[in-house]
């Protein structure tokens, strides 16, 4: 339609693998339990780093380190009129804080396999929990350095922004 504006919805993704088991949430979407890696919307005056880390800790209670960006995915599901634009990437977990309270509508934390992702009772969110899992077991890498944050921000923010 002409000048309507497109907004896709931006969010990041934390891929974290442990001893061939991914950290996945499971989580109430549209009334249903679903599975999804760590993830959430990218906030005004964030960066992409600082989102991820953040929406990791949120509904994990872990500390996530992103170590490389894994790549930028854009899905439109069939039956919402919404797109998605997904940053994720892969890193190492450093702490738990098990007493934190996890976000509203996070219902724990599990450990799975890729296997157990594939298989078809599984309830993944999106088609980008499997994809994002195989671009990581494939050895997809790309620097943090690929993502330029140019927006004015304190210096620790740019410091951070690299």
């Amino acid at each position: 339609m002409a000048g309507m504006v497109w907004k896709p919805d931006v969010t990041v993704a934390a891929v974290t693998e442990r001893d061939g088991l991914f950290l996945i949430v499971e989580e109430r979407a549209s009334g249903q339990v679903v599975l999804n890696q760590p993830a959430g919307h990218l906030e005004g005056g964030e960066t992409f780093v600082q989102a991820v880390v953040r929406e990791t800790l949120e509904e994990t209670g872990w500390s996530f380190r992103p170590e490389a960006l894994l790549g930028v995915y854009v899905w439109q599901p069939e039956h919402l009129a919404r797109t998605f634009l997904r940053v994720a990437f892969c890193g190492h977990l450093e702490s738990h804080d098990p007493s934190r309270p996890l976000d509203h509508g996070i219902l724990r934390t599990r450990w799975l396999s890729r296997e157990q992702l594939a298989a078809p009772q599984a309830r993944l969110r999106s088609p980008l929990v499997l994809r994002c899992v195989e671009d990581y077991l494939a050895g997809v890498r790309y620097p943090l350095s690929l993502i330029s944050h140019l927006m004015p921000s304190s210096p620790a923010a740019l410091a951070a922004s690299g």
